[in-house]
């Protein structure tokens, strides 16, 4: 009765330590997938609460918000664009939408002008109310572009079109007479913001585009760029890009063609003279070559001191006809001959210095000398580099203030690009500073740092990767680690028992406390009835306890080998580190 009352009491204990661990298990799956819940639902909200759109109160020459009523302003292209390396026709076949942004939304109700279709040819245009007359002023160009999509290969800036009778919306193209294009670019190795003005000769009345030398970068990313140019009265410039400057400089130095000829030309009339002598160096005259000098010695001789290896097998072929190979089926000798199998190398000359015909290797000739000549030395009859003569330019002129642009009378977009979703906004083209800042605080400044946000919160958290069984701690999860611990030791065990106590000690200790509790119950057993144990219960238990012991001893000799060894190896690692530098 006793006995029954121990067993039954170790069967309680145990299922009810089983149960604790199963609920803990459960628990823990619960509260998991309860937090998985939370954060699939946080994910799907926006970080930060996003503003409603309100129109700006700001006031330019022209300024674009895209609001309800643009396309009374805005009229897309359906002219053929004019290519001269090609007798193909390109249509504007791209399409034009207003829209909200659909990645990385800043403000609610924001609309912008959007590029529909990849891989086509776009173009739209907005004319002014009033021509722009940049004389005497600052021109101020700036707006924002969202590249939904990134950027792979295409364009993304916009064109200030010359006024003239010709303007018409409908026939917009790239060969429409502009004054300044300007904004980002990316194709291939190619990315950057251009800046390339149209600039009347005051001679030949004749337009020459000037470009920007060393473009600044453009910034692809899905969150909208700011991009801004400052041309100022006094001929300089500024380029900003999402409020940062990134380029400065002049438009009389950072040109090419430059805005003004040089004042002298070289006169091609100008020839050089026949006896002009325009070689720095010469070979000495008066050299000659030294009585020992042999040309014709050569470059490598027979070295005679080489002798035939050992193994050297003169009787061998170095290759011998393929054992494998057999004549083709369709093969007629009385038409393509007797066959021949193909070589391959001797398989005896594989492991040998070499077969066949031993020769001498060459080496390289003490007394080689090659080809002589003189030595060069400077040419007295020599007058320098000749250059023609200078003349005044016929065509020069000075333009001291080229920032005075053309009249200007509208704005268009006129770009290929293999993405679409490209998004336009918030377009000022005016001349004051204060107000395109203004603006930059209004609507840049406010939308780009919850698009940040939210980009940021879009991304994947990083997942701990899994630990190994070896970082494994008994409290962070008690029933993973037992699991995780038993399967290791079970699954090296299948293999070398041995290596399974040394690398998983923790489940051999165990086993061991386990096997001498079993013992303990037995004997308790009999013992609680006044008999001793049967012969065979004895010797079992004396066997039990022996493996028990064993598996401790094991398992700490396992661990103290296993420091034994990591301390030999912080040992060598601590005296490569100390050790004296190279």
């Amino acid at each position: 009765m006793r006995l029954n009352q121990v067993l039954l009491s170790a069967l309680y204990s145990s299922a009810a330590l089983l149960g604790q661990a199963r609920a803990n298990e459960v628990e823990f799956d619960e509260v998991e997938d309860a937090t998985t819940t939370s954060v699939a639902e946080s994910s799907t909200a926006s970080p930060v609460e996003k503003p409603t759109f309100t129109p700006s109160n700001i006031k330019a020459p022209f300024f674009e918000q895209f609001t309800d009523d643009w396309d009374s302003r805005w009229a897309p292209s359906h002219a053929k664009k004019e290519d001269s390396k090609t007798d193909e026709e390109w249509a504007y076949v791209g399409t034009w939408a207003v829209e909200e942004p659909h990645v990385l939304k800043g403000i609610k109700g924001d609309k912008g002008l959007v590029v529909k279709n990849p891989a086509a040819h776009h173009a739209i245009s907005a004319k002014f109310d009033k021509k722009i007359d940049n004389e005497g002023k600052t021109l101020v160009v700036q707006y924002e572009v969202k590249l939904q999509n990134g950027l792979e290969c295409g364009g993304a800036y916009l064109k200030l079109l010359q006024d003239n009778k010709k303007l018409h919306a409908e026939e917009f193209s790239n060969a429409s007479p502009y004054v300044i294009m300007f904004g980002p670019d990316k194709c291939g190795a190619t990315n950057k913001v251009h800046f390339i003005f149209k600039h009347k000769n005051p001679k030949t009345g004749e337009y020459e585009e000037k470009h920007l030398k060393s473009a600044p970068v453009a910034r692809i990313t899905k969150a909208t760029s700011l991009y801004t140019l400052v041309v100022n009265p006094d001929q300089t410039f500024v380029i900003k890009v999402d409020g940062d400057e990134v380029k400065k400089g002049s438009l009389h130095e950072d040109f090419i063609p430059s805005v003004n000829p040089d004042k002298e030309i070289d006169d091609a009339e100008d020839l050089k003279p026949e006896d002009w002598v325009d070689e720095a160096r010469i070979p000495d005259p008066k050299a000659t070559k030294p009585a020992d000098w042999d040309e014709d010695a050569p470059y490598e001789i027979t070295d005679e001191e080489a002798t035939k290896p050992e193994d050297w097998l003169e009787d061998e072929p170095s290759a011998v006809p393929d054992p494998e190979a057999e004549k083709p089926e369709d093969w007629d000798d009385e038409e393509d001959g007797d066959w021949i199998p193909p070589t391959v190398p001797n398989p005896k000359c594989e492991e040998i210095s070499g077969c066949g015909k031993w020769e001498p290797p060459t080496k390289k000739n003490p007394d080689y000398k090659g080809k002589w000549s003189a030595e060069y030395i400077d040419n007295p009859a020599y007058k320098g580099v000749w250059k023609p003569r200078k003349i005044a330019n016929p065509d020069y002129f000075e333009d001291k203030t080229p920032a005075n642009f053309e009249l200007m009378g509208a704005i268009g977009f006129e770009i290929w690009t293999m993405q679409n979703d490209i998004l336009f906004d918030n377009i000022y083209i005016g001349h004051s500073i204060e107000d395109a800042e203004k603006l930059k605080v209004e609507t840049y400044d406010i939308k780009r740092p919850i698009e940040d946000a939210e980009d940021e919160a879009s991304k994947p958290k990083p997942s701990e990767s899994p630990k190994s069984p070896s970082d494994l701690k008994f409290l962070d999860d008690p029933v993973f680690y037992v699991r995780e611990k038993i399967d290791l030791f079970l699954s090296i065990a299948k293999n070398d028992p041995v290596q399974a106590i040394k690398f998983v000690p923790e489940v051999a200790g165990g086993a061991g406390l386990l096997a001498v509790t079993v013992i303990a119950l037995i004997i308790g057993a009999f013992g609680l009835k006044g008999a001793s144990p049967p012969p065979q219960v004895k010797n079992a238990a004396e066997k039990v306890k022996k493996a028990a012991v064993d598996a401790k001893d094991q398992a700490v000799d396992a661990a103290a080998s296993g420091a034994e060894k990591v301390q030999a190896e912080v040992n060598k690692r601590t005296t490569r580190s100390s050790g004296p530098a190279e």
